[in-house]
């Protein structure tokens, strides 16, 4: 077993919220100097500063898993990591299909910037990434497991955006098997007004968009193997 300082969900400049320094390169220099061992790229409704961000990982010597956190027809926000840089490009060729259309406007929502890798501007994406799309929370996890991927249910304490607080409850048929939670410390009370959670692996990661928010090396995921299969498993409860 090997123990690994995480942090799972992380935006970068392409998300509209994400701050302009956020760039791959710069995501990943911050992590190393944290002492995580691995992270995530989740950007709103995109995958496509993933090859990036994987490019400047792998120069640290860092394992990162390419994602996204989906907007939901619900506007319930879950984070969707894959094994593969190939089904995160091709997961998103998906979502943008299903991603309602409504022009970016900077100057409101924030750039929204796409890094090649050398760490440089490649081009911009003009449809606003936080939008909901037409996939429904219900079919969301075969679907995400359809391309080889882990879904989990982001920030689900929060009062927006989370799973608890646009359903109002966690359906009873749920299939996931991971659940993060911003703050631990309402995490007793969450399990015991939601007893699903109790059969879950509990997280918690930054949902950063400032690199200063990124997570300390502070909580641990237990994986069998440190590479991106054994953290998806992990997730699966493997």
């Amino acid at each position: 077993m090997a123990e690994l300082y995480y942090d799972l969900h992380i935006h970068s400049c392409l998300s509209p919220c994400g701050d302009d320094d956020m760039t791959p390169a710069n995501i990943a220099g911050m992590a190393m100097l944290k002492g995580l061992d691995v992270i995530a790229l989740t950007d709103h409704n995109t995958c496509r500063n993933c090859p990036a961000l994987l490019a400047a990982a792998a120069e640290y010597g860092l394992l990162a898993i390419p994602g996204m956190e989906i907007n939901t027809s619900e506007e319930v926000h879950a984070v969707c990591l894959f094994e593969t840089l190939e089904a995160a490009l091709d997961f998103d060729s998906y979502v943008y299909k299903r991603l309602i259309p409504f022009p970016n406007n900077e100057a409101i929502f924030g750039k929204q910037q796409i890094y090649d890798t050398q760490d440089q501007v490649c081009g911009t994406e003009p449809n606003l990434l936080i939008n909901a799309t037409t996939i429904s929370f219900d079919e969301l996890w075969p679907l995400v497991r359809s391309y080889g991927g882990v879904m989990f249910p982001a920030h689900v304490d929060k009062s927006a955006n989370s799973l608890i607080a646009n359903l109002g409850f966690i359906p009873p048929d749920s299939r996931f098997t991971t659940a993060e939670v911003k703050d631990l410390r309402k995490l007793h009370n969450l399990k015991k007004e939601n007893p699903y959670l109790e059969t879950c692996r509990i997280i918690s990661d930054s949902d950063a968009h400032y690199l200063e928010h990124i997570n300390e090396p502070e909580l641990t995921l237990h994986v069998k193997e440190k590479s991106v299969r054994g953290v998806l498993a992990a997730l699966l409860g493997e």
